[in-house]
This record gives C-alpha cells, sequence and structure tokens, in this order.
C-alpha cells in the first residue's frame, strides 16, 4: 500500500479510527451495478471525527475516472447510449480549482464546496450516493446519479435528473432504489431550506495548509480492502 493514511486517533475501545488532519487516502466510486472501482480521488483529510469527515482534493491530483472504451470522454457519449458502452478507467489530473468534500457518517450524501479562481465562492454541491465506508486507505461509495447544487444565496435546483432517469431506463438502477433516491434528495433539501450543518458552518471561508503536499496516486489504488467498517 502506497497511500500515506498517517496516524490514527482511536474514540474509545472498539470505536472507529479517525485519520488525523493532514493524512492521504483514497476517496473511491464503485462502477454503478459492477463490482471493480472505476474513479478514485487521492485527497488530504482536512478534519476527521464522529459528525464529520472533510477532505480535501487539491489541483493537479493525479485521479482515476471512467471514459468510453475508446477513450471519449463520458460527457461527450449522447445520453441515450452513455451507460451501454463498454467503458474503462483512466489516470488524468484533476485541473481548475480544488474541491472541499464533506460527508457526514451514515448519510446518502456528501457535500462539496466549488470556488472560482482566486478564492472566489461558486457553490455547494450535494452528491447523491451510497454512505460512505470506510477501510484502512479510504473510504468507498456508488454515485446515484441524482445531484442538488446549492447556491450561496441558499437557493437551490435539482441537477442530472436526465442522468438519473436514463440509469433507471437501462437498468443500473431499480425503482425501489431509485424512490429511496429521490427521498434521500428531498432530506437533503430540507437541510438546505434549514439551513443546516454542513451549510451552516462557514466551510466556505476555509483554505488549505499551504504545506500540505498533493498526495500520489497508489499503483494499487483499485484493490479491493480487506475490511468494511462503517
Amino acid at each position: 500500500m502506497t497511500a500515506d493514511c498517517g496516524a490514527r486517533r482511536r474514540g474509545g475501545s472498539g470505536a472507529t479510527e479517525y485519520w488525523a488532519p493532514g493524512s492521504h487516502i483514497l476517496w473511491r466510486y464503485r462502477e454503478n451495478a459492477g463490482a471493480g472501482f472505476h474513479i478514485c480521488r487521492p485527497v488530504t483529510v482536512v478534519r476527521d471525527d464522529a459528525d464529520l469527515l472533510a477532505v480535501w482534493l487539491a489541483p493537479g491530483t493525479e485521479c482515476v475516472r471512467p471514459v468510453l472504451a475508446d477513450g471519449t470522454p463520458i460527457h461527450q457519449e449522447p445520453l441515450e447510449s452513455r451507460y451501454t458502452k463498454p467503458r474503462r478507467a483512466r489516470r488524468d489530473r484533476w485541473f481548475g480549482t480544488g474541491v472541499l468534500k464533506l460527508a457526514q457518517p451514515g448519510r446518502p450524501w456528501s457535500v462539496w464546496l466549488f470556488w472560482e479562481s482566486g478564492w472566489r465562492f461558486k457553490n455547494w454541491y450535494v452528491n447523491l450516493e451510497e454512505p460512505l465506508a470506510r477501510w484502512a486507505g479510504g473510504v468507498d461509495s456508488e454515485d446515484h446519479f441524482l445531484d442538488v447544487v446549492v447556491y450561496p444565496d441558499r437557493g437551490w435546483d435539482w441537477r442530472d435528473e436526465d442522468e438519473f432517469a436514463e440509469a433507471q431506463r437501462v437498468g443500473l438502477m431499480d425503482a425501489g432504489t431509485a424512490a429511496g433516491v429521490r427521498e434521500a434528495g428531498r432530506q437533503a433539501v430540507e437541510v438546505v431550506r434549514a439551513w443546516g450543518p454542513p451549510f451552516s458552518d462557514g466551510w466556505e471561508h476555509w483554505r488549505p495548509d499551504p504545506a500540505w503536499s498533493v498526495p500520489s496516486l497508489p499503483d494499487d489504488w483499485d484493490r479491493t480492502p480487506a475490511h468494511l467498517s462503517s
């Protein structure tokens, strides 16, 4: 294992082990309706405790993302064939500004913060997904297609509803799972309307430690964890 997991804190006998700030871990997504991983992002831990995991995805980080078998970016493929053509995973770089990701344990979404150049805050992004599963080297999830974008004025919109519908049409998500995802989205919207954590916590003013190095992508980024814990 080449990812630097750093020192961990233990909250008591049998408690979850937490990563220390500055530790490097992997944030991964499984293939939809598949067993392998098709997204992997090395990140730096900002905070990790019983209430929140916060990580920083730095500009220029080498990541893994899915592309079509011929190398075509996924978003360039027409929607009606986007989820049926063969894919492969490709190493690439995260360009542009970095992303701060916030995940509350057990919740079926994470909240991402985006900035424009010069640290002008752009928006929050609620990524609906499986609750994160922790393992020694990071966290794993599965994306649920549907998302919610939240603006600085606290307004919000559904995002990627077309992809959510197409995923159901081609069999990547059954009706029961889709109903649960939509309900999770409604719950996230209720948090936005109430302006609860993490939106109310001032993370848009956070800045990364300039001494932090950019995490590297290990050769075994797609390894299967020996043990998962919530």
